[in-house]
């Protein structure tokens, strides 16, 4: 069987649930505001050679220096017009690539530093949102895109942030995530919001299972009540050789909770040492709720369809693989069952029909 190529991925309906917007601004646009705002401490002048430091920074295999490089993207979106800006192109690019269907995500708290009011961030980002799928649509590549806002763990605003995300649900804000260092900062740290989310029946997906292992897991289960593990790749070391698994990798298996797995990212930050060490494909054909994610576009230089090229081609994936973990992320997403219908009957099935042989 030929390998997949990036062409045809590009063709194929895609669905995106594990995408940060700070790590994902164009290059370009990263210089442009960091020139309007005055920001001085980007590492490079062109759009080439900060888009290589990205990547470079980014490939250390230590999770710290990863993040660091946040400290440049979050450092020129201060400001509501240039969050705005960046939600509006990252609908495009993502539109541009074939996705059809993204949750995006970001921590609103981290737009405030020079004083933007924290409401003004997420209807910065909802307004981008909005206006980069409307171009989308007119262009002929229509997507939908929703807001997921991340409380950081090691912060104390999470009554306030599961509070946003109630407030605006009805207006593109789909649920809650808890992002930032998984150790030492369980998922239930602040109960008081996970019941704030409970009481109004808020959607929420948790990052645990990335950098830290399975116990991560297990309390973003039961402390958080997490319906999606963003990376949630770390139930692998729950999986013997032999195919045998362990007592939270039969559950997670079983109760079919999706797995936000971002292949390329994980090597990036050491979890594994290449792409062909990463448990995805073996968590897959053991019946895993496997989905295939970016991460941060920017800083691990990818996108949707490359990341699913690599992933096909280290493990020969076809076009049943690919539409089958296009089907999981559409039916793990945070919609409402009329668009997820429309979405699988009238895009992704027919998509993947005219494509596979």
């Amino acid at each position: 069987m030929a390998a997949l190529s990036a062409e045809q991925l590009r063709r194929a309906p895609k669905v995106l649930l594990h995408d940060h917007l700070d790590g994902g601004l164009r290059p370009q646009t990263v210089l442009e505001l960091a020139d309007e705002t005055g920001y001085r401490d980007l590492p490079a002048g062109d759009a080439e050679t900060l888009g290589t430091w990205f990547r470079e920074a980014a490939d250390s295999g230590s999770l710290v220096r990863y993040l660091e490089t946040f400290a440049h993207t979050v450092g020129v979106m201060q400001r509501p017009e240039a969050v705005q800006r960046v939600a509006r192109e990252c609908a495009l690019d993502l539109a541009a690539d074939g996705v059809v269907y993204a949750e995006v995500r970001m921590a609103p708290e981290l737009g405030t530093a020079e004083g933007t009011p924290i409401e003004e961030v997420v209807e910065a980002i909802l307004d981008g949102f909005a206006a980069g799928s409307a171009e989308a649509a007119a262009a002929g590549t229509p997507i939908r895109v929703g807001a997921l806002l991340c409380a950081m763990r090691q912060a104390d605003r999470w009554d306030e942030v599961a509070g946003l995300v109630v407030r605006y649900r009805d207006a593109g804000v789909v649920g809650f995530d808890l992002a930032g260092p998984e150790i030492g900062f369980p998922p239930d740290r602040l109960p008081s919001a996970i019941a704030l989310l409970d009481r109004a029946g808020a959607h929420r997906t948790i990052h645990a299972g990335e950098a830290a292992g399975v116990d991560s897991i297990r309390a973003a289960l039961d402390g958080a009540r997490a319906e999606r593990l963003g990376h949630g790749v770390r139930i692998a070391d729950e999986v013997a050789a032999d195919g045998t698994l362990g007592p939270l990798a039969r559950r997670v298996r079983d109760e079919q909770v999706p797995l936000e797995i971002a292949p390329s990212s994980n090597v990036q930050t050491g979890a594994y040492p290449s792409l062909a060490d990463h448990p995805v494909d073996r968590l897959h054909r053991a019946g895993f709720a496997v989905t295939v994610n970016t991460d941060n576009r920017l800083m691990s230089g990818v996108s949707v369809t490359s990341e699913l090229a690599d992933v096909a081609a280290a493990f020969g994936w076809g076009w049943s693989d690919v539409q089958t973990v296009t089907e999981r992320a559409l039916a793990a997403a945070f919609l409402d069952e009329a668009e997820r219908a429309r979405l699988l009957t009238d895009v992704v099935r027919p998509g993947y029909a005219e494509l596979a042989p």
